[in-house]
């Protein structure tokens, strides 16, 4: 009978020493830690020259060239400026939307001169790394949709300062 639950005990006492190494406690490095796996004895290692992330160059060049505007682009262009830009900018462009009514600082509305002028990279470059209190929304907007944003703002620029005189076809049309 011992001879029996000899090799049991054993085997109890064997499994019970091994510990935790399951796949909720791991060994690992800590952030920044000294790591002598690698040759230079730090655990963050740095990406080799020339990688590139996944989708990067796609993204770089479609933030190259803007696209075509025709009336899908200003579709989309109106949606993400409804979704990100309206709330401090309003939806008209003048600076006053829902977040400057709750007391935060007023963006400059797009229709003064120096904005009307300015060309359309620079909005792409204010939408893309922030500019004063407005921050970056690179990670948040793709640049297909920022260049659509753009194309918007133009539009509305264009909106608010036309006669009907300047469209006489659409004469017909007002009541």
């Amino acid at each position: 009978m011992i001879g029996r639950l000899l090799p049991s005990l054993i085997l109890s006492l064997l499994v019970a020493g091994c510990g935790d190494h399951s796949m909720f406690q791991q060994n690992r490095y800590a952030t920044y830690s000294k790591a002598g796996l690698f040759r230079d004895g730090a655990e963050a290692q740095t990406f080799p020259d020339g990688t590139v992330a996944q989708g990067d160059l796609e993204r770089n060049r479609q933030a190259a060239t803007p696209p075509a505007v025709d009336t899908a682009l200003l579709s989309r262009g109106r949606e993400r400026y409804d979704a990100y830009c309206s709330p401090c900018h309003g939806l008209s462009g003048r600076g006053d939307g829902m977040v400057v009514q709750r007391g935060f600082p007023a963006p400059p509305s797009y229709h003064t001169d120096r904005l009307r002028a300015a060309d359309r990279q620079h909005f792409f470059d204010v939408i893309t790394n922030g500019y004063g209190v407005m921050y970056s929304y690179a990670a948040r907007v793709e640049p297909r949709d920022r260049w659509a944003i753009v194309a918007y703002i133009r539009a509305l620029q264009q909106s608010q300062d036309t006669k009907v005189s300047d469209v006489p076809e659409l004469k017909s049309k007002l009541p």
